[in-house]
């Protein structure tokens, strides 16, 4: 469904120095440098999928989002998606996709979010039977009964994404494209947006993708993660593999009671490879095991032959922890 190969792309930034003579300088004399935002990036994107789009600020993200959905056109490369190349074919193009930029609006500020949607249907020429039904449907599952009436601006953060995200989706796309869609929101606001997405993935078949520092939007909605960095591809695969090889640390955290005249000690968890004792208060442990080396087993044997464990959690590194290991690999 969705082909890119070899995609590069650069911008030409104005440059100066400080101060009012380097600003009157500029005028006639203006000094320019090329920044590459892609270099050379290829993937391919399956129908049906959800892909997390991940980079560090800088990285090409949005740039990315902006070809694929026809708003700028690359130095060099090519993308196809659905069969259509986007640049070219916009105007058929967009009817098969939905876009949501997390700093942009496409509602219009001043009037009612119906009217905004009422001009969206014109747009894209919607059949209004069609229309009523995507309205209704999304009205219901976005619970936005209460905001179609309300204008752009007297809404929340957390209501007015609500809002975009349902105005990218009255066309029925095929494919969208989300460029940090929970940027802001509170908890509950993350909440719904998530278990949209999901919903409208596995009941329309509507295939995602999402670009956010958001790593928890991440855990709870892709498969599958393609990380840039300086313009450059540098992962592409499953998440599950990403944990398997960077995630090998586990936190095991240990509730006991100590035995009657026998002091409490972990000394002999240093005795163990690829252990850390981060913690230790109010008969709680917390070990930090590295399982490639040291089966947790043994460290669960260890200490039950010391003290009278209560309780055993096993929690694996956060995804933000193996996100950031991989930034630091790369020198992002």
């Amino acid at each position: 469904m969705i082909e890119l190969h070899h995609i590069s792309k650069s911008f030409k930034v104005a440059r100066r120095q400080p101060g009012i003579a380097s600003a009157f300088k500029s005028l006639f004399r203006p000094e320019y440098t090329r920044v590459q935002a892609l270099d050379d990036i290829s993937f391919t994107i399956r129908p049906g999928e959800i892909v997390g789009y991940i980079g560090p600020n800088g990285a090409g993200k949005s740039t990315t989002i902006k070809i694929m959905s026809g708003i700028l056109v690359p130095d060099g490369g090519e993308c196809r998606i659905m069969g259509y190349t986007p640049w070219r074919d916009r105007a058929t193009y967009v009817r098969h996709i939905g876009v949501v930029f997390g700093q942009r609006t496409q509602l219009w500020w001043d009037v009612p979010v119906i009217d905004s949607f009422e001009m969206l249907r014109d747009i894209y020429n919607v059949p209004p039977q069609e229309y009523r039904r995507s309205l209704e449907q999304l009205s219901e599952t976005l619970e936005l009964d209460g905001l179609l009436a309300t204008p752009v601006r007297q809404l929340s953060l957390g209501q007015r994404m609500r809002c975009e995200i349902a105005a990218s989706l009255l066309h029925d796309p095929d494919i969208l494209f989300l460029d940090e869609p929970t940027i802001g929101l509170d908890a509950v606001s993350k909440l719904a947006v998530r278990r949209f997405i999901r919903t409208i993935n596995q009941e329309r078949g509507v295939t995602v993708i999402l670009t956010t520092h958001d790593m928890h939007d991440i855990e709870a909605l892709a498969d599958r993660i393609i990380m840039i960095g300086k313009g450059k591809l540098l992962i592409d695969g499953k998440l599950s593999e990403l944990r398997s090889r960077f995630g090998s640390q586990k936190t095991v955290t240990i509730d006991y009671r100590s035995r009657p005249n026998e002091p409490v000690s972990f000394a002999a968890m240093h005795e163990l490879p690829g252990i850390q004792v981060l913690s230790m208060a109010n008969e709680r442990a917390v070990l930090l095991v590295d399982v490639e080396q040291t089966n947790i087993s043994e460290v669960l044997g260890r200490v039950s032959n010391h003290l009278e464990v209560v309780d055993v959690s096993i929690t694996s590194q956060p995804i933000e922890e193996i996100v950031l290991n991989l930034y630091k690999e790369h020198q992002l």
